[in-house]
């Protein structure tokens, strides 16, 4: 199994980038062009396969910005990553985003809402030639904390996925540009992403490549640096569980626990 033209025979690592001032996770750290760029530099130092960036954050209860401002913060780390020879996913909801941040390098479009939010987005995806990333997510992160109400979790997050991978292959989209993410804490609580990440293999079902985003959601209750130890844990349960591509804000130390995994598993 191949995305983006990397084989999946081992783990992937895609290093988060936010060009935002208000990420939960960083807290604006990289919001400038250039602590952004030397950041997904050093991720790609590190060991990142892929480089995500992002100018909207996503957290429960953001303020969405407007497309122009997100490319406004985004294009010129898109530009730079691609030419310092990184394989760039430009994390957006927007098609402008979508559109110019391809035109700009990136060969990954990581859409938190699987291509909904945008009624341009299923085309200018499709028209890009890019990879993209499915993610489940209900409702939109000023409302998304409110729609946590499920019969069956892991079954509908899957059946979700499927019907929007149909959309896309009714688009002209193949299925080995595609990549879906269950979206851990997007329309999910505490209890329900535990549960999620036990049953995550039900969505290898899907025969898609399966990437998951843990890094720092989780013990809220420390600083972002202070959530290591948990992220890295809850990243090897969802190796185990089927997750190919660990989206993480700690690119070296996910690493090594990825050497471990795959010395373990062999």
């Amino acid at each position: 199994m191949t995305f983006a033209g990397l084989f999946l025979d081992r783990p992937r690592i895609m290093g988060i980038v936010n060009v935002t001032p208000d990420s939960f996770a960083d807290a604006g750290e990289t919001f400038s062009t250039e602590a952004a760029v030397a950041r997904g530099r050093a991720q790609m130092d590190a060991g990142a396969d892929i480089i995500d960036v992002g100018g909207e954050s996503t957290r429960p209860g953001a303020t969405p910005v407007t497309p122009e401002e997100e490319c406004d913060r985004v294009l010129s780390v898109v530009e730079q990553l691609s030419a310092a020879g990184a394989l760039v996913s430009i994390d957006t909801r927007h098609s402008l985003v979508m559109r110019r941040a391809v035109e700009a390098g990136a060969r990954i479009i990581n859409d938190v809402s699987a291509l909904t939010t945008d009624e341009d987005s299923l085309v200018s995806a499709a028209e890009s030639g890019a990879s993209i990333v499915l993610m489940h997510m209900r409702g939109d992160p000023e409302s998304m904390a409110e729609r946590t109400d499920y019969d069956d979790l892991t079954g509908e997050i899957t059946g979700y996925l499927a019907e929007r991978v149909a959309v896309c292959e009714n688009a002209g989209i193949a299925r080995d540009r595609l990549a879906v993410d269950p979206g851990f804490g997007f329309a999910k609580n505490a209890k329900q992403n535990f549960e999620l990440l036990e049953n995550l293999g039900q969505l290898s079902d899907l025969n898609l490549p399966i990437l998951v985003g843990l890094s720092r959601k989780f013990g809220l209750d420390k600083p972002p640096a202070g959530r290591l130890a948990l992220s890295l844990s809850l990243a090897r349960t969802a190796l185990d569980n089927g997750a190919r591509i660990l989206r993480v804000h700690d690119v070296a130390e996910t690493k090594k626990m990825v050497e471990e995994w795959a010395r373990m598993s062999a």
